[in-house]
């Protein structure tokens, strides 16, 4: 771990930063400083306001008071180009590249180097990418294309962007999402090469566990204000759980063994097309059965949207069978999917789980609204889809001014907090939860993951589909890792490890040419 020097002036200082938007509070007096070679991690619940704070630090958002301070000099930091001006970089949590340039094109990408008054001078810019990655340990081929490098080496393009910009203060927002542990702990060296190099680092994440290992200091948000800023020997994760939540929140899950009774989901052979017509899905064969969950992990962008689409009827199979409790639903419609006692929880909760115009109540019925009691004789019930809703909202801890608010004025935690209890509130037989926690607050996702135990032991087959491992290992009863759109195996959850699904994930495994097995 970095030392930082708390002695020598910091590198960075807010002062009383306020951020208000209609109805949010979204930063309330925050004061933050960064020292030179930090790591400073930056934690908090859903809407806590660090996206907000980091958007006006790198200047997508102007504070309503409080002032910045870059190398004891105050700043004004209107746009992008202002924070870069001051040494300021954000490497967001989905990557600002184009697949189908170079390293060296995206890198240059608004800053060309020019030979002869004419030319880009791609030769100039390679060579400064070679001596970027030798510094920092970033190995990157300067002509690879995007397209054809893995997610971690993607990042590090990202990383070297900044660094080619002469950035000395690094945002990093929720940089291990997509990454396998193995590249979760290059990504750790790579940060620590950086601040032993003099950089400052300001890590945004959820995971406590990576909190404990990577940061030097910890501030945690609650409420749009600074509750506390701590160093990891000083605390544990229950503790810094309790801070940002302000409660104490059980981290592990609670459950008994599985009891699998029949077989409600069987996926035969199944082969499907991405939006490009090319193979995401390729021969899987899996069952779920009832009383157990079987978890599905993999690195983002290996079939496992494609997969979870086919079996809900949002995208057609172009062979194999899907059967649930014996019927099949292959290529069926969602309705029908549904109508057979499935409920879904989507990855993308606004393109596939919302409809935004409509208020958090109608939201709330999109998939019952024509059973009773929300319908008589094709007219709705507005006082049943009401009462329901208030309910709902109240069980589900959803923050919203009022059922009536439309869904899109909700947080991204919120918005998917409507889909969990849409979802969860009706009696299902099998639950297919495509990152159910994404975006929530540890508060929250205790809650979820206590409830999808539930439907577990109320006889439910549950299929999470999740690209955290400690999700994925702490819920499921049995884990299939997918890679390259194949199921290369599937193992006991209590009897695999996190570095052997990471290894799988990379696909390492004698299995990784099949199409898959189960047990």
């Amino acid at each position: 771990m970095a030392v930082s020097n708390s002695s020598s002036p910091p590198v960075l200082e807010l002062h009383g930063i306020t951020k208000a938007f209609p109805g949010v509070l979204a930063n309330d007096h925050i004061d933050l400083v960064l020292h030179r070679g930090e790591i400073l991690t930056l934690l908090g619940e859903n809407g806590a306001g660090k996206s907000t704070l980091m958007n006006i630090l790198y200047g997508l958002y102007s504070p309503d008071e409080g002032e910045i301070i870059v190398q004891g000099k105050r700043v004004e930091i209107r746009n992008p180009n202002d924070a870069i001006a001051q040494g300021i970089g954000m490497v967001h949590q989905h990557f600002m590249l184009v697949p189908v340039l170079t390293v060296t094109e995206n890198v240059m990408l608004g800053v060309e180097s020019i030979k002869n008054g004419i030319f880009l001078d791609r030769a100039a810019a390679a060579r400064r990418i070679r001596e970027i990655s030798a510094q920092y340990g970033l190995e990157v081929d300067p002509d690879a294309y995007i397209k054809e490098l893995p997610v971690g080496v993607q990042q590090r393009v990202e990383i070297i962007k900044l660094l080619y910009r002469e950035a000395d203060i690094l945002i990093l927002d929720e940089p291990t999402a997509v990454l396998t542990p193995q590249e979760v702990d290059d990504l750790f060296k790579v940060i620590r090469s950086l601040v032993d190099g003099g950089k400052s680092v300001i890590f945004i994440t959820h995971k406590l566990k990576e909190v404990m290992e990577i940061a030097d200091r910890i501030t945690v948000l609650r409420n749009g204000r600074v509750v506390g800023t701590i160093t990891p020997s000083e605390t544990d994760e229950q503790s810094l759980a309790a801070m940002m939540v302000g409660r104490q929140v059980l981290l592990q899950v609670e459950k008994g063994p599985a009891h699998p009774g029949e077989t409600v989901l069987d996926v035969a052979g199944l082969t499907v097309r991405d939006d490009r017509g090319n193979p995401a899905v390729r021969e899987v064969s899996f069952q779920v059965r009832a009383g157990e969950v079987l978890g599905v992990a993999g690195v983002q962008g290996n079939g496992q949207t494609e997969l979870v689409q086919a079996l809900t009827g949002l995208r057609p199979a172009e062979s194999g069978r899907v059967r649930i409790l014996g019927r099949d639903v292959t290529n069926g419609p969602p309705r029908k999917v549904l109508s057979q006692g499935t409920a879904h929880v989507p990855e993308d909760r606004q393109r596939d789980g919302l409809v935004l115009s409509f208020p958090v109540a109608d939201n709330l019925i999109l998939n019952t609204y024509y059973l009773p009691p929300f319908s008589h004789l094709g007219v709705l019930n507005q006082e049943a889809i009401l009462e329901t809703a208030e309910r709902e909202t109240r069980l589900f801890d959803v923050r919203t001014p009022s059922v009536l608010t439309p869904v899109a004025n909700l947080s991204g935690g919120n918005q998917q907090k409507v889909i969990v209890a849409r979802e969860f509130s009706r009696p299902i037989k099998l639950l297919i939860a495509s990152q159910p926690t994404r975006g929530l607050d540890v508060g929250s996702i205790e809650y979820i993951h206590r409830r999808i135990i539930e439907k577990r032991d109320d006889g439910c087959a549950v299929l999470l589909v999740s690209p955290e491992l400690d999700e994925v290992m702490g819920l499921s009863d049995r884990i299939a890792v997918m890679y390259e759109g194949r199921i290369v195996d599937i193992l006991p959850a209590d009897e695999v490890t996190k570095e052997e699904l990471g290894l799988l994930m990379a696909g390492m495994t004698r299995s990784a040419e099949t199409g898959g097995n189960d047990e």
